[in-house]
């Protein structure tokens, strides 16, 4: 019987990633999350700077999108460099601090998106409903002020959820199945059964707080604006706002939808393999992050228009210059 101490004796953890993957697939799945990589880069990448030099966007709904790609960016940076080498390079190797870094800033970064996807909503509900009142309370100042707290207070807030997981002692197992570290993965390693139950008890509560407090007011929000809507008398008035609500509502379904969905299965004793339950947690992690710019061109008016209107002018440049 294998003995458990109560001190950490482990200064790494090694990362298994799809533990039934055969390794003849290996590059095809580096190759592929190498391909989502840079789709997340270029994609949010160029919406950010779009924004962020087109001054008919300097919008608060268009400076909250910034802080949703920057985001997105960095999420991507964050997860998906240590499973192209866990595949391209056989890096399977992590260091305890690598590790815990990287749990720290995985769930910060959902946290702070599904913080900013509250904003998008506040704004548009404020939009719809109040509309006289919108350029007063919702200022640039005031949706810059608003993104940057989500980012200064979860970085507080999760600060405090790693270092909790890091108190547990760390004996004899390292092995985490997943493609990157996360708190589920990491404090399941811990050797003490009750203090890893009251960690596990402490995160599960912060994750609930963190994902049901928001998707409960952003489920009102769009709920209310769809009525005020209806309740319009003009057709291109209510066409108007839908528009308006259209990206917000998409991005939030691809974030929240696939995860109420596992959680909803789970509970109901749906039991998934080892190897599809990975595949679904990267997918509803990554591909909502990949689609994003997707949704603001094409379902954002004044972004696709701007877009358009740039790649005309240089057409029209370059035909002059030449």
């Amino acid at each position: 019987m294998m003995k458990y101490t109560n001190i950490t004796t482990i200064d790494h953890f090694i990362i298994i990633g799809f533990p039934g993957l055969q390794p003849e697939y290996f590059g095809l799945v580096s190759a592929l999350f190498f391909l989502t990589l840079v789709s997340i880069i270029i994609g949010n990448g160029f919406i950010l700077a779009v924004i962020v030099y087109e001054r008919t966007l300097h919008k608060p709904t268009y400076l909250i999108f910034a802080h949703l790609a920057m985001a997105d960016i960095v999420f991507g940076l964050v997860t998906l460099p240590k499973a192209i080498a866990r595949y391209w390079w056989n890096d399977i190797k992590a260091s305890f601090v690598a590790c815990f870094t990287q749990m720290y800033f995985v769930h910060s970064l959902g946290a702070i998106l599904s913080l900013i996807l509250l904003i998008m909503a506040l704004d548009r509900f404020i939009a719809i409903w109040f509309p006289f009142q919108y350029a007063v309370v919702m200022t640039n100042t005031a949706a810059t002020i608003c993104c940057s707290l989500c980012w200064v207070l979860t970085f507080i807030r999760m600060a405090g959820i790693v270092l909790h997981a890091s108190t547990l002692p760390y004996c004899n197992q390292n092995t985490i199945t997943q493609c990157y570290c996360d708190h589920l993965s990491i404090t399941r390693l811990g050797c003490s059964a009750s203090e890893v139950a009251y960690v596990k008890s402490v995160a599960l509560a912060n994750a609930m707080v963190t994902l049901l407090v928001p998707l409960s007011f952003i489920i009102f929000s769009y709920f209310s604006v769809i009525i005020a809507v209806l309740r319009m008398s003009q057709a291109e008035g209510r066409h108007k706002a839908l528009s308006t609500c259209a990206p917000q509502i998409f991005i939030t379904c691809l974030y929240y939808v696939p995860r109420c969905f596992v959680y909803i299965a789970h509970n109901l004793g749906f039991q998934f393999g080892t190897d599809l339950r990975i595949a679904i947690t990267m997918m509803y992690s990554l591909i909502p992050v990949a689609l994003n710019p997707i949704i603001y061109c094409l379902k954002t008016k004044d972004i696709k228009e701007t877009v358009i209107h740039r790649f005309k002018h240089r057409k029209v440049q370059s035909a002059v210059d030449s």
